[in-house]
């Protein structure tokens, strides 16, 4: 029997969101490099774009194809052209993870309403996550292949969740999030007020950064050099972002401290900017 994912706004929040990021970013390279004296920097900076182009397209188009199959062999889960089967003597145990869980990424990529590869859910351990939105509760079966998150739709949840119990013998156990020890489960960094108001400060000087160029920079006689700027201001907030998270979990005043520094960064580089343009 196939299970869906629940239908999220994923799939097209990944795909505005990508064509904006890299269209820009392939752009201003480009168009900030253009005299053959970059040549080189220009090139150093574009074969990491494509690669990361590569990633983000191939994740993007598995995606649409993610789902599980339930069938006398085992548990299928189909990510794009992977194809995972668990057979259901190698499962060796079944939780319903409910309530909000503490996730972090050790390796994986996820956007709103999507969430895939390997993480770590503070009190309950590593999981391969395969899933659309587990913020408030997944499927986690352990087995000798592994450990993985699973959400099928909201209305085949428990169906599915009982075809595993049966299929495999193990009786599901319950795990409430919500009810479960602070200090094991750790606080989640978008519960932290200080990390919010930091983050959105990021977000905040990009934003005025990228309205100021799109502004002042046509016919200001500013160098293209300017706009490159602001491609670096964008990719330090997506490094500083992917690795905050991390190091939150293991010291909230180091994550802090990250985001700062790209709060910094950015300022430099608008300054910079504001006496190419103005000084024009």
């Amino acid at each position: 029997m196939e299970f869906k994912l629940e239908k999220t706004r994923g799939i097209l929040t990944a795909l505005i969101g990508g064509a904006l990021i890299f269209g820009f970013s392939f752009w201003g390279i480009n168009f900030s490099l253009q005299d053959a004296q970059f040549h080189t920097l220009k090139l150093m900076l574009l074969i990491p774009a494509y690669l990361f182009l590569l990633i983000f397209g191939y994740i993007f188009l598995s995606s649409l194809n993610m789902g599980y199959r339930i069938d006398d062999d085992g548990l299928h889960i189909n990510w794009g052209v992977r194809k995972i089967i668990i057979p259901w003597n190698d499962i060796e145990e079944l939780i319903d993870v409910q309530g909000q869980s503490n996730l972090y990424s050790i390796f994986g990529a996820s956007w709103p309403g999507y969430m895939v590869g390997l993480y770590m859910a503070k009190g309950v351990g590593s999981i391969r996550m395969y899933a659309a939105n587990p913020w408030q509760g997944f499927i986690y079966v352990k087995s000798s292949k592994g450990f993985y998150g699973l959400t099928p739709k909201k209305d085949d949840y428990q169906k599915m969740l009982d075809m595993i119990s049966n299929k495999s013998g193990k009786e599901v156990k319950l795990l409430n999030m919500d009810k479960m020890d602070p200090e094991i489960k750790g606080e989640n960094m978008y519960e932290d007020d200080f990390y919010r108001i930091i983050y959105r400060l990021n977000l905040a000087f990009l934003t005025i950064f990228a309205l100021y160029l799109a502004v002042f920079f046509p016919g200001s006689g500013a160098p293209p050099f300017t706009v490159l700027l602001l491609v670096l201001a964008v990719a330090l907030f997506f490094f500083n972002m992917g690795n905050a998270g991390r190091l939150f979990q293991f010291s909230a005043t180091g994550a802090h401290i990250l985001l700062v520094i790209g709060i910094a960064v950015t300022g430099i580089f608008m300054i910079l900017a504001l006496s190419e343009i103005h000084l024009k």
